[in-house]
């Protein structure tokens, strides 16, 4: 076990891949000598050389056809997006081409050797074009896998999941905590499953469901709502696409109470999916609304970016209006 910050984490996570597989290749804007605008291609480029880590001219739909195209041959493409915000010129590629590539060929072809990694969310004071939260646009696209880690362990296990996984896979990660999430990480090579949420804290009287950077809000709520006697069950998504229905239902079903947590605004958010597929399943044991502490449905400030967070104070408020319902 080693130390290790979220963005070390994901460095570790690049090298054992493209060490165990000389047909992964990592590219990107700045990715090579710079090592990424966050550093997490970090000394890639010195270890496996510029025709296996390099930079990519500024043209988002660029990179990901080109990823595309090697994936479709066969290779292991590691593209990153140097911010979420950026994702949006390739959103024809990755919606178009590289969700349904598999389907349109019959399976005859496919690109499921392609991971996107891409930074997404607030908290760095990065304004409305370097702190968006856009999961929710792809998670309407059948063919893609969506994954949001919350600490360096996950980060590694489930990045080095997402390249190996025989689908394309969209990889957000929390930039708030690139460097902010510390933690003991396993030396080796695993694997964490993909489409699996995980119980993070036993409860009895209410759901918080998150991911990502918003599990820390979610766990500081409960621990304020513990000192009003109140037992909060913590659940990390961790996987939005597939996502891990059944986990969550049984959750729901033993507490009759659930909110969820989310940083992109309110309006047709992932919570709003979530939220309507508990109520069809759980409605029979809900002892009140399912309610969403969400960002707001504005673009995103720079002044009043705390005002915009769902933080754990307005989550706090949200468990006492639930359970006082």
């Amino acid at each position: 076990m080693s130390k290790m910050n979220l963005l070390q984490a994901i460095n570790n996570a690049l090298d054992i891949a493209m060490s165990t597989d000389e047909s992964a290749l990592c590219f990107g804007e700045d990715v090579g000598h710079f090592g990424g605008v966050f550093r997490a291609t970090s000394h890639l480029q010195d270890k496996f050389g510029k025709q296996r880590c390099f930079n990519t001219p500024l043209t988002e739909q660029g990179i990901l056809g080109f990823a595309n195209g090697l994936a479709a041959q066969g290779m292991t493409a590691i593209a990153e997006i140097q911010f979420a915000d950026y994702i949006f010129p390739a959103f024809d590629q990755i919606v178009n081409e590289t969700a349904k590539f598999r389907y349109r060929s019959g399976n005859e072809f496919n690109v499921g050797g392609l991971t996107i990694r891409t930074p997404y969310g607030g908290g760095i004071n990065g304004a409305h074009y370097h702190s968006q939260s856009p999961e929710a646009y792809f998670t309407h696209t059948p063919g893609l896998k969506i994954i949001v880690p919350r600490n360096p362990e996950q980060a590694k296990g489930l990045l080095l999941a997402a390249i190996r996984d025989d689908n394309p896979v969209i990889f957000f990660e929390p930039k708030k905590l690139y460097r902010a999430s510390v933690g003991e990480v396993p030396d080796e090579d695993y694997q964490l499953p993909i489409g699996q949420a995980e119980i993070v804290r036993q409860g009895k009287d209410i759901t918080l469901l998150a991911w990502g950077a918003q599990m820390e809000a979610i766990e500081k709520a409960a621990d304020l709502a513990e000192k009003d006697g109140i037992s909060c069950e913590l659940i990390d998504l961790r996987t939005l696409l597939p996502w891990d229905r059944e986990t969550l239902a049984n959750s729901v079903r033993k507490t009759g109470r659930l909110i969820i947590n989310h940083e992109a605004p309110k309006t047709s958010g992932f919570g709003a999916e979530i939220a309507a597929s508990i109520q069809e399943s759980c409605f029979l044991h809900l002892e009140s609304p399912i309610l969403r502490v969400t960002g707001l449905d504005t673009p995103f400030p720079l002044a009043l970016e705390k005002e915009y967070m769902p933080d754990h104070l307005k989550t706090y408020e949200a468990i006492k209006a639930s359970v006082n319902y």
